[in-house]
């Protein structure tokens, strides 16, 4: 039996946020009402074709904006994936959720579902920001659904909270860390935005008509976070994340550990390690051209790709390094072979001498001054 993730992809949204390249819109030619029996179908084809059973430990649902869907929506999913992936009986599920999207009223219809864990887009307190990114709450949206999430029985909640946004300030960013922290969720999300190509964002950037922070206010902005979120008892285990302890998200745990997981819905990404090397693929992005695929009875599968030992290792490194605690050598070792890690050696040796990595024992982990620059790290062990 093998261990997987499993994760369900709702593109569908109220308003597309003018920074947010992902697979999502809010107008599509496949209608919103018949994705779900697209998706139980998929999940059919799927373990149709798998060699051995599997168990899931996590289920994620996230999108676009999966809190569009109905707790009766919601629950058929959930129910679909217990009966053909084994969904075990501590099973982390996740609905991410817009907080202009909730109500007691559905909240406690997802409690009923299955859902115990639910990751709320809240991005930022202030409602200037929150009109500039093209969010479709207010502050007080925010708050508000928050605090419905605790009275539906939620006690393990995500927030996500973006920083470095065009005009903020890192006074201002403080402030929203201490909003954040005056929630008192379980686990806090704190990303830099990023401008990404062919979105609206980027040409209202590169026309002059947003104005990102400077290096120096981005990287204060960045220091800030683990200095009050720390201080407020959370743990920094990963480079944009932070958790109460025993609250870490185990579904993202998976992605960097390069364990299995399998996607479902337009445009979702798989991985799938029963080797130690992995097979990658993705569903037709295209509404249509997925609808058409599952309609067809046949898997909607592209690009796949067959890893190489290089690459798996190049993934174990740039991957595991964003996890604070770090990697343990001896175990990759073991995994991949002497050989394979020969020729990071070097690089490993160089940087823990550059103080940018710290070695302990077999474990090496990123040193606190170097997480600012993780990105120029992870590049070198490709």
């Amino acid at each position: 039996m093998i261990t997987t993730g499993l994760y369900i992809h709702f593109p569908f949204c109220l308003k597309k946020c003018l920074y947010c390249d992902f697979n999502s819109a809010a107008s599509s030619t496949l209608a919103r009402e018949e994705y779900p029996e697209l998706l139980v179908r998929e999940m059919a084809l799927r373990q149709a074709g798998l060699t051995q059973p599997v168990s899931a430990p996590t289920l994620y649902l996230g999108g676009g904006t999966p809190s569009l869907m109905s707790p009766a929506e919601v629950a058929r999913l959930i129910d679909a994936a217990a009966a053909r992936f084994g969904l075990t009986a501590d099973a982390e599920i996740t609905l991410e959720a817009n907080p202009g999207t909730l109500s007691f009223e559905k909240l406690a219809g997802y409690r009923s579902a299955g859902v115990n864990r639910i990751s709320l887009g809240i991005q930022s307190f202030e409602d200037r920001f929150l009109e500039m990114l093209g969010r479709v709450h207010s502050r007080h949206e925010a708050i508000s659904a928050f605090e419905a999430c605790r009275k539906a029985g939620f006690d393990n909640l995500s927030i996500d909270l973006m920083h470095s946004l065009p005009g903020q300030s890192p006074a201002q960013w403080r402030r929203a860390l201490a909003d954040g922290i005056a929630l008192a969720p379980e686990h806090l999300s704190a990303y830099a935005l990023s401008v990404e190509e062919e979105t609206p964002f980027e040409a209202l950037v590169e026309s002059g008509n947003l104005t990102l922070p400077g290096e120096e206010d981005a990287a204060a902005m960045f220091e800030a976070t683990a200095e009050l979120l720390e201080q407020a008892g959370y743990r920094h285990y990963e480079i944009s994340n932070f958790a109460r302890p025993g609250r870490e998200s185990r579904h993202n745990g998976a992605y960097w550990t390069r364990q299995s997981y399998l996607a479902f819905g337009a445009g979702a990404h798989s991985f799938w390690n029963d080797n130690g090397l992995g097979d990658r693929w993705h569903n037709a992005e295209g509404a249509s051209e997925y609808r058409e695929a599952i309609l067809s009875g046949i898997l909607p599968e592209r690009e796949r790709e067959v890893l190489d030992r290089e690459q798996a290792v190049s993934e174990a490194f740039f991957l595991g390094l964003r996890v604070l605690a770090g990697l343990d050598l001896e175990q990759l070792e073991r995994t991949y072979g002497a050989s394979a890690l020969a020729s990071r050696r070097d690089v490993v040796d160089r940087l823990v001498a550059a103080g940018e990595l710290i070695c302990e024992g077999t474990r090496i982990r990123l040193a606190p001054q170097a997480i600012i620059v993780a990105n120029g790290i992870f590049a070198q062990f490709l």
